[in-house]
């Protein structure tokens, strides 16, 4: 007898969007931005890209390149991004799925500045939720849960009734410290790598969402 294979589903009362590599496709100008800084200032672009995705560019510098001043550093980087989105593109499904939810049930939690990801949000055709949590809202980012704790605060809801779609290893331990289920989103990340998510999609086209009054219900398919 063959047996059916289950079918993950999440229920929830709102849902939080890691931005970079969930909503839009950013990896090539981060890894364009990031190298050409690093050429600048003398760091090695490899050791950069190795720590820079899911996390805010000012821990990023600390990191890296200590004897910088983290804080101008990590301003002038994501301004110059916020002018260039050569390269920056909507994920496939991801209009049609924040669109699918209703206002105020959905928001987005990135460790980019808030100048930074309204610009790309606009430029991908994306709406700019009100629940908007960025690097400018947090004193520590991700992986520490304060993000999505905030993110959850702003919506309204107890963090155990949102459900995360994540593409980064921090962003997965944040969202699971502040005690939310996860959906690895594997496009930055191999899914070996994003294996603390409850569950792993390669795409929107992977996700259905169903609305049922408070209920919101994502079936992994």
């Amino acid at each position: 007898m063959i047996q059916k294979r289950r079918m993950p589903i999440f229920s929830c009362a709102a849902i939080l969007f890691d931005l970079d590599g969930v909503l839009v496709d950013s990896t090539r100008a981060v890894d364009r931005e990031w190298r050409e800084w690093a050429q600048r200032k003398g760091v090695d672009g490899d050791a950069i890209m190795a720590i820079a995705h899911g996390v805010r560019s000012v821990e990023v510098i600390r990191r890296v390149a200590p004897h910088l001043n983290a804080e101008a550093e990590a301003r002038a980087i994501e301004s110059h991004e916020a002018k260039d989105q050569d390269g920056v593109v909507v994920m496939p499904g991801a209009v049609d799925m924040v669109r699918s939810i209703p206002n105020r049930r959905w928001g987005v939690v990135t460790s980019g500045s808030r100048r930074l990801a309204k610009a790309r949000l606009k430029f991908c055709g994306l709406p700019v939720p009100e629940g908007l949590v960025t690097s400018d809202d947090v004193i520590n980012g991700k992986p520490d849960p304060e993000p999505y704790l905030k993110g959850a605060t702003l919506l309204g809801y107890e963090p155990a009734k949102c459900v995360v779609l994540e593409d980064a290893p921090a962003g997965i331990q944040a969202a699971k410290s502040a005690g939310m289920k996860v959906i690895g989103m594997a496009s930055t990340y191999l899914p070996s790598q994003l294996g603390a998510a409850d569950a792993i999609i390669d795409g929107f086209q992977r996700l259905s969402l169903q609305v049922d009054g408070d209920s919101l219900t994502l079936t992994v398919n």
